[in-house]
């Protein structure tokens, strides 16, 4: 029987827009182009040649999304790509019909083809966007950028700095891209790892800045599969929000910060180095630290440093509430290499796990793999959730909500900050709640995008 994919994809033709001229479509409406295409950019050190990528705008990352709270986002998405595409708007809270999750909220967009996406950014805070059709090929070749909505009142930073995090798995004599994009080995192990790590795209990207100078250092982390454990050398920071939320206070940031993919932190760092000093973004990676961006310090900006920052001001609708009567439901997150997956349902097939593995498929949620018609979570709007997610697999798992929002419940009942992406370890059990306040079907899965790939999938149903 078709699944409710099947019957979206089919649909494509009748629903998407019409391949008018560009021109044409211009001239139609005020609405600016995000162009998908292929580029090529100096990704690797000078010496190598340029690397194929595919892009928004020709450029890597995508061009930067600004606007103020409240404001309206209209983005004529035009692919020029030899795949089909979709846009997704990362830890937005929008309307189901502008997602863009391919085969779930609409068609993917054909290439030639175009579509419109139109609506409201609710909530301040750092965002991004990315493909969302064969992402682990389309994220893994470049196609994302950052999206940042404003607050109404400036914050209290001399400036501030998005910083794309990624890595790309390149060939070290061409530094070109992998083409390996079904890799049993990234599906059932840790994900696809990238060889070559940057910000923004570079690899030695670094800025002027004057001590005691205030920063506000916008972090995402759009790896494939890669963890970014961070810390500061030369700069005191302070966590102010996390996947785009503002926290209740600013929390030092005293500890190294962990970024799963698809996770993002603001941080306000004061410059502490001396003139003629680097300050550093600092990667930590088998307990030792290295750049990953550099700030050299080219002067004074004050003779001494102002207060602790202040908390940002908070987005409506971040309490969650009615957790003492919330349904529960449990997640079971099985499978991978090294795990305890004997068999699981595949398109409405139970296979065994070696059956599993010919199919390329090594991860199950609840015993089933992938999207099927049955959602995780079927609820009334204005419904509260409580998720129990038991990790019982070797591997980290960054796992996604899509438009909504939850809150960590501790063991003893206390509300962790709330956020649209949680990292589980191997053997962790976790439980999120969130109130359904926006109606639709919303996907959830993990953010190692290969692991999404091969079964870890799921959604929910906002009625």
């Amino acid at each position: 029987m078709p699944t409710r994919r099947d019957f979206l994809m089919q649909g494509a033709m009748a629903t998407a827009a019409f391949a008018l001229p560009r021109r044409s479509l211009a001239a139609a409406s005020d609405v600016e182009f995000l162009e998908a295409q292929p580029a090529s950019i100096q990704l690797a050190p000078d010496g190598y040649p340029e690397t194929e990528i595919w892009s928004y705008g020709g450029v890597m990352p995508g061009p930067e999304i600004r606007l103020a709270q409240g404001a309206r986002l209209r983005r004529r998405f035009v692919n020029e790509l030899p795949q089909a595409s979709s846009v997704h708007w990362h830890g937005v809270r929008i309307d189901n019909a502008m997602e863009g999750v391919a085969g779930l909220t609409q068609p993917a967009v054909d290439p030639g083809r175009n579509f419109d996406y139109d609506f409201v950014v609710p909530d301040a805070g750092t965002y991004w966007y990315h493909a969302h059709n064969r992402s682990t090929e389309q994220v893994a070749r470049g196609l994302y950028g950052a999206l940042i909505v404003e607050e109404p009142s400036p914050t209290d930073v001399d400036r501030e700095e998005v910083l794309i995090l990624d890595d790309w798995l390149l060939s070290p004599e061409t530094a070109q891209i992998d083409p390996d994009f079904t890799s049993r080995h990234d599906r059932s192990h840790a994900g696809r790892r990238g060889n070559f790590i940057v910000s923004n795209g570079r690899h030695d990207l670094a800025f002027d800045v004057r001590q005691n100078e205030r920063l506000r250092l916008r972090l995402v982390n759009a790896a494939n599969a890669r963890i970014f454990v961070l810390a500061l050398k030369g700069m005191e920071g302070w966590t102010v929000a996390l996947d785009g939320m503002p926290l209740s206070q600013t929390q030092p940031l005293a500890e190294p910060l962990i970024l799963g993919p698809g996770q993002r932190a603001d941080v306000i760092a004061d410059v502490t180095a001396a003139p003629g000093e680097t300050a550093h973004l600092v990667r930590i990676e088998d307990q030792e630290g290295v750049s990953q961006a550099a700030f050299r310090v080219t002067g004074r900006a004050a003779d001494k440093r102002r207060e602790a920052p202040e908390a940002l001001p908070a987005n409506p609708r971040m309490e969650v509430t009615g957790l003492e009567d919330a349904k529960t439901i449990r997640l079971h997150m099985q499978g991978g290499a090294m795990g305890t997956l004997d068999s699981a349902f595949l398109n409405g097939e139970k296979k065994s796990f070696r059956e599993l593995v010919d199919a390329n498929q090594f991860w199950s949620f609840n015993g089933t793999i992938g999207m099927n018609d049955t959602p995780l979570v079927d609820v009334a709007n204005g419904e509260t959730v409580k998720l129990q997610i038991y990790n019982e697999t070797s591997f980290p798992h960054a796992m996604h909500l899509h438009a909504l929002h939850f809150r960590e419940i501790s063991e003893d009942g206390g509300l962790g900050p709330l956020r649209d992406t949680i990292l589980m370890f191997g053997g962790q059990t976790r439980t999120i709640g969130f109130v359904a306040d926006n109606p639709g079907d919303w996907l959830f899965h993990c953010h190692m995008l290969s692991h999404a790939a091969s079964g870890m999938m799921t959604w929910m149903k906002v009625t």
